[in-house]
């Protein structure tokens, strides 16, 4: 007979089901950014996380489908990051000026979506793997797609509390936002202690906001 879900020991397998997926996931990140993602295998992340390769593919069919897990959980936090910075920022009405608003939005952006040497390495990796793969060059594009929509949401709602609105197509200021953060990213972890860099890194995404956007006239959005 199948265990109702809302019986307690139920619940206690879902959540050390959930615990002994978050463990492997951990475990991943780490074997990946030692090994590199194309030479890490299904051996050493349960090795890392502590497991056998039956708890492995009970959770997962394969690193493909770890990583891409892997990927969208991280695309959650950095949205619910973003997310309540943007909140931070409007409830404290951060700017009565349009310039300060964009500067604003600009810092939160860089705390929110971090420069991370680890996970650049890996994602990296992955996305040259990805792109000889057809299946999977298709599936990252479509979840690439859907974060980058989430995010200009949260810019959209920024943009308008400092009287400003996205000039044209949503979709093209947020390639352009992905665009900066990859390149700059590159730079700040080849030269992390040259502050040039990452001011650079700031006030290109405050020239993107400014040329992807335009002031309302009258009402406010």
């Amino acid at each position: 007979m199948t265990p109702r879900t809302d019986q307690p020991g139920a619940k206690r397998v879902t959540r050390r089901r959930a615990e002994t997926r978050q463990r492997l996931l951990d475990a991943a990140l780490d074997v990946f950014a030692d090994n590199g993602f194309g030479r890490s295998t299904v051996e050493q992340v349960c090795e890392r996380g502590g497991y056998t390769r039956g708890a492995f593919y009970s959770n997962f069919a394969s690193l493909d489908e770890m990583f891409l897990a892997m990927w969208e959980q991280r695309s959650r936090q950095l949205v619910e990051d973003f997310t309540a910075a943007a909140d931070r920022v409007a409830a404290a009405g951060a700017a009565a000026q349009a310039d300060d608003m964009l500067a604003a939005v600009t810092t939160q952006m860089a705390d929110a979506v971090p420069v991370d040497d680890r996970w650049y390495r890996v994602n990296a990796e992955f996305t040259a793997h990805a792109l000889r793969t057809p299946s999977l060059k298709k599936a990252l594009a479509a979840r690439e797609q859907a974060i980058t929509a989430a995010l200009v949401q949260v810019v959209r709602r920024l943009l308008a509390a400092g009287g400003r609105r996205i000039l044209g197509d949503p979709a093209d200021l947020g390639r352009a936002l992905v665009a900066v953060h990859d390149g700059t990213s590159v730079q700040c972890l080849v030269e992390p202690d040259d502050a040039r860099v990452w001011d650079l890194r700031r006030d290109l995404f405050v020239r993107v906001l400014t040329s992807y956007s335009e002031p309302v006239e009258g009402d406010r959005e």
